[in-house]
């Protein structure tokens, strides 16, 4: 059995839909805080707060969990800096709780959602997994010092743990099902579309004067079906090998905020009012991953490579449900 807490938020979701379809039985928990009704569509599910211990272990102490994957984090970079307190709460001492009641009930397998911003400014691109660690946000920090108390874990209890660093999840499953959906919305793709359907009256982008090709940001965008089937291929390894690792999961290729609203354009044939603003704080120019070592050793093998898929899977949900 594998609980899937944060199974009702974005990734989450799309993975418990493809684990369900290969066979595998899931829980899922989750808060609903930023999680939705409506992605409960797979599996049992448990309304639960990490910060609520004894209602987690009367969880593990009725269910048959063997695996945990873990994808309730809190992801708004800005807001993390405006309240880093939130963020060490929930992302680190809420993880704690987490991983100390898979000690407690002997469950060794953990599968953690990470991010590529524990990279901060990457000395070069693409990114690999054997680059400095130096996270530039508390978002990043606090998925770093997760990544480091796992190590101490599986030296001290035996849990083994694969951590899967992401880059720009995005787009929706091709079923039209579930898609992304955030409240705030902060990811470029959804707020380009929300103007498609007159949720939003423009897109902003920030900085137009950055050491790239066309003067905007370039990001390496991962289809959440991609991210889904890592997920898989991690678990596998942990049944077949028994032992710890980690992956970037990235396209090896980026696309710029202007290549992203072009496609857009194209995708959805509509008209998109561009706002051009100052450089945010913090984000870097280029953001690129190499997936090499997951391709490697998971075998795995992302479909959704290029940004115009990518996008005509976001606009097929998005239409469909973000319409006011």
């Amino acid at each position: 059995m594998i609980l899937i807490v944060g199974g009702a938020g974005y990734i989450g979701s799309h993975v418990n839909k493809m684990l369900t379809e290969q066979g595998y039985e899931t829980i899922v928990l989750d808060n609903l805080v930023h999680g939705h009704n409506e992605f409960l569509k797979w599996g049992k599910f448990y309304n639960c707060d990490l910060k609520n211990k004894d209602k987690l272990e009367e969880i593990f102490e009725k269910e048959d969990i063997d695996t945990v994957m873990h994808f309730s984090s809190y992801i708004n970079v800005g807001e993390s800096v405006t309240n880093p307190s939130k963020y060490y709460e929930n992302n680190v001492t809420n993880t704690l709780n987490l991983l100390d009641t898979m000690v407690k009930y002997d469950v060794k397998r953990f599968i953690f959602s990470s991010t590529c911003a524990i990279y901060g400014v990457p000395e070069k691109i693409p990114i690999t997994e054997d680059l400095p660690k130096n996270p530039i946000n508390p978002y990043g920090k606090t998925k770093l010092m997760i990544e480091e108390i796992l190590k101490d874990y599986d030296t001290a209890y035996n849990l083994k743990s694969v951590c899967l660093r992401y880059f720009n999840a995005s787009g929706a499953d091709i079923s039209g099902l579930i898609g992304e959906k955030h409240e705030p919305e902060t990811h470029l793709i959804p707020l380009i579309l929300d103007v498609c359907i007159k949720k939003r009256d423009d897109i902003k982008i920030y900085g137009t004067d950055y050491d790239t090709f066309d003067g905007t940001c370039i990001r390496d965008y991962i289809h959440v079906t991609d991210l889904a089937d890592a997920h898989i291929k991690a678990l596998e390894y942990l049944i077949e090998n028994n032992e710890s690792n980690e992956f970037n999961l990235g396209n090896n290729k980026g696309f710029s905020v202007r290549e992203v609203i072009e496609s857009a354009k194209k995708i959805t044939n509509c008209e998109i009012k561009v706002t051009e603003t100052p450089r945010r704080k913090g984000d870097p120019a280029i953001l690129v991953g190499s997936g090499k070592k997951a391709k490697n050793i998971l075998k795995w093998d992302p479909q959704f490579v290029d940004i115009d898929k990518i996008i005509k899977t976001a606009w097929n949900w998005h239409k469909n449900n973000l319409e006011e």
